[in-house]
């Protein structure tokens, strides 16, 4: 049979982790994670690059492409 010390302590595990989430509940919820990073990267000349590649190989131009990359 479960002894009072450790029932105790069972109990204040769960209380705590009743806390816990009780905080997470109650604090603002963050925007949207897009929204957040929307516009980071703006005039970042590695991420144009990137867009230009993605394009280009959507587009059926991989010649864009060295053959070694391939």
């Amino acid at each position: 049979m479960t002894t009072n010390t450790s029932l105790e302590k069972r109990l204040a595990a769960v209380e705590a982790a009743i806390a816990k989430l009780q905080k997470q509940v109650a604090a603002p919820q963050s925007t949207n994670w897009l929204q957040q990073i929307t516009g980071s990267f703006k005039d970042e000349p590695a991420f144009e690059e990137i867009i230009a590649y993605g394009r280009a190989i959507r587009q059926g131009d991989e010649s864009i492409l060295e053959e070694d990359e391939l």
